[in-house]
């Protein structure tokens, strides 16, 4: 199945150069987005591994929560929202990281998860980690626990699982 969904992946990126800057080879991933054969199959694949494991999904600003809908729907799960500061309009937890040029927050709904709720982060791109890494503290902070992390393309060379610990990392497809 891995080797299926990486090759369903691959087939859709589109290598869009000099975005969003110079010199940098933007991976692009609406063109599966676009094909509702190979969206359906993604989503069932994610499922098909965490189906029965996870009590929630958790979508990670922005693509994650197009793949995030898809698949609480697909495993019959909630569905947690983790946004950009200032997006949600409730109490949150929030979480600072660094960037490469500066830093960013993250947040989510102080009640998105449970004490001991089996939560699956979703996104379509893991880089450099810090996002998803923040991500996760948030779920854990909230008493939930990873069950675990899903991305749709890793850019293996930036090094983002590490970031990431030893919390159960899954990507489809791997540059």
């Amino acid at each position: 199945m891995s080797s299926e969904l990486s090759s369903v992946v691959e087939a859709h990126l589109a290598d869009v150069p000099d975005f969003p800057v110079e010199g940098v080879v933007f991976k692009d991933i609406t063109p599966l987005l676009q094909d509702p054969g190979a969206f359906r199959r993604v989503i069932e694949g994610i499922a098909d591994r965490y189906r029965g494991a996870v009590d929630v999904v958790a979508g990670i600003e922005s693509r994650g929560f197009i793949f995030g809908a898809a698949l609480a729907y697909e495993l019959g799960v909630g569905l947690a929202l983790i946004r950009k500061e200032g997006k949600l309009p409730r109490e949150t937890h929030s979480m600072s990281y660094d960037l490469e040029y500066g830093s960013a927050t993250i947040e989510v709904h102080r009640d998105a998860f449970t004490e001991g709720q089996r939560v699956l982060l979703i996104d379509d791109v893991l880089a450099t980690g810090g996002t998803a890494a923040s991500a996760a503290t948030l779920v854990e902070t909230c008493g939930a626990s990873v069950a675990g992390i899903s991305f749709i393309l890793e850019l293996s060379f930036l090094g983002g699982r590490a970031a990431l610990g030893d919390r159960p990392t899954w990507s489809l497809h791997t540059v």
